[in-house]
């Protein structure tokens, strides 16, 4: 299932769902033929996941840590891949823009050492993951936001660019003919790329990039650039990074959860598992018509996955192997 419609998807498959008091007697596999969740259950470094199936990413990314280089410059170069993806129209050049015709890229990185840089709202600039990381080693600062981080980038030697590709602009206008928007991820239609990797050294970090809301209010920024919430990286411990409706994501401060669910002895598994359990069995949830994801790493290499509704699914580079995970386990209808 392609990203862009999983999520649109997502919210029929929701009609009806039961959430019980845990979430192992919530999740199934999808069917008695579907294998289970394929997540790693022995030490096994170096590697790089990623949400989605986004193989040309991570390949980029192992092909970087495969010659040596570190987990930071793995997951920049991967995240890259997808940036300057015209057609894939949910992160960097040619991502949906917002209601009036602009679009504008959120992102954030965090290396082994707990730094981190993230850039909100920026426009005209492809690789916002790159101005990310220039934030994070080239000023005091974590965050740059707005007009303000384009002005950054442009002296850090970003040139500006016209983002808004003839595909994405036609659907912008075919979207304004009724101008139906809703704050609901299941109406928006967009997704995020969140890439983890350890090296060779075991050393952690992560990366987040995305477009954002398709069609959203001007001035919106969801999890994707907020360290702790879209991403998370503790290199002692593991990491994780969200995907899906950025504001349910922010008010569980979703990926540190996960790494802190590690940190007391989880698997990333588990751990991803039980973050979503903190959104679903929440009395005033409407999660029937939204979409969670998370994906985890622990410091020994294994791996986890899960999300609220069926299509999610997790690319993994590891062992010389490059596999796109699609998850079985999901709230059971």
């Amino acid at each position: 299932m392609k990203r862009r419609t999983f999520i649109k998807n997502a919210s029929l498959s929701g009609a009806g769902l039961a959430v019980g008091t845990t979430l192992a007697s919530c999740a199934e596999v999808n069917s008695e033929k579907d294998k289970p969740i394929n997540t790693s259950t022995v030490s096994s470094v170096p590697l790089v996941i990623a949400t989605w199936n986004v193989s040309e990413a991570t390949s980029k990314a192992w092909e970087i840590i495969d010659t040596g280089g570190s987990a930071l410059d793995a997951v920049e170069q991967g995240c890259m891949v997808e940036e300057a993806n015209a057609d894939g129209q949910s992160v960097g050049k040619g991502g949906l823009p917002d209601r009036d015709g602009n679009v504008t890229l959120d992102a954030c990185i965090m290396n082994k050492e707990g730094n981190c840089g993230a850039v909100v709202y920026l426009q005209h600039v492809t690789h916002a993951i790159s101005v990310a990381r220039k934030v994070m080693e080239d000023t005091p600062h974590v965050m740059l936001a707005g007009r303000g981080a384009e002005q950054f980038a442009n002296e850090m030697g970003f040139q500006k660019e016209n983002l808004l590709t003839e595909k994405s602009k036609k659907a912008w206008e075919d979207w304004k003919v009724k101008s139906e928007y809703k704050p609901i991820i299941n109406i928006e239609n967009h997704d995020t790329i969140g890439m983890l990797a350890i090296d060779k050294n075991g050393d952690l970090s992560g990366a987040c990039t995305t477009s954002g809301l398709a069609y959203k209010m001007a001035g919106r920024v969801g999890d994707s650039p907020i360290i702790g919430s879209g991403l998370f990286v503790d290199n002692e411990v593991g990491a994780a990074v969200a995907t899906g409706l950025g504001e349910e994501v922010v008010k569980r401060v979703g990926s540190f959860l996960v790494v802190e669910l590690m940190r007391q002895g989880m698997s990333p598994q588990k751990a991803c598992e039980e973050a979503i359990s903190r959104i679903v069995n929440k009395p005033e949830s409407d999660f029937k018509n939204f979409q969670v994801g998370y994906i985890a790493v622990n410091k020994k290499g294994e791996t986890g996955y899960f999300s609220i509704h069926p299509g999610f699914s997790m690319t993994r580079f590891q062992n010389g192997v490059n596999e796109n995970l699609v998850s079985k386990h999901y709230i059971k209808p």
